[in-house]
């Protein structure tokens, strides 16, 4: 399941929006401030309720670490994926550093900060209207595409008609921070 971020679709909210904390004094971690850039499931049929947390820091100007986090309940995720394995559930509901991301070696540290980030029940009803606002903007973009006349079988028309923003590479500046 692709994922995208949230900035894509909603740049203006995304400035104001989107989460930083500022780690000082921390031994296992540099002192800086780090960027949660929000990414979700672009899939059409998929209702994952998950997000991917970019974490980017300011000074170094690089991606560290990527945490898949889900909201619901782990009953909810037993039931979507059709699977009641207790380690499946937990790597799917996380908060948890995603496997198929490349991490850097400050993100195990970075995950233990972004735990008590998600302690903050005001973010997380934060990420679940990003959720449901991305996942709206799909569905009102499929419309669009069919109502054009077009043929699609899938998201990949969806997909391939968005410009073209890499995420957190050389050229991708966030909104709110400036930073890459």
């Amino acid at each position: 399941m692709p994922y995208a971020p949230f900035q894509e679709r909603f740049p203006k909210i995304a400035a104001k929006e989107t989460r930083a904390i500022t780690i000082l004094n921390n031994p296992e971690l540099p002192s800086d401030t780090y960027g949660l850039i929000e990414a979700y499931c672009d899939e059409l049929d998929c209702d994952c309720r998950r997000v991917f947390l970019n974490v980017i820091s300011t000074n170094q100007k690089k991606l560290l670490a990527t945490i898949a986090f889900g909201w619901e309940r782990k009953k909810y995720y037993a039931k979507w994926m059709g699977d009641n394995d207790p380690k499946t559930i937990r790597d799917i509901k996380g908060p948890v550093l995603n496997l198929a991301s490349t991490q850097s070696k400050l993100a195990p540290a970075l995950l233990k900060q972004i735990k008590v980030v998600l302690q903050d029940k005001n973010y997380i009803e934060r990420l679940k209207r990003h959720y449901n606002l991305f996942k709206d903007k799909i569905a009102k973009e499929e419309k669009k595409i069919q109502n054009q006349g077009k043929k699609t079988d899938s998201n990949y028309n969806v997909l391939s008609s968005l410009p073209k923003v890499p995420l957190c590479q050389d050229r991708c500046r966030h909104p709110m921070t400036g930073f890459v």
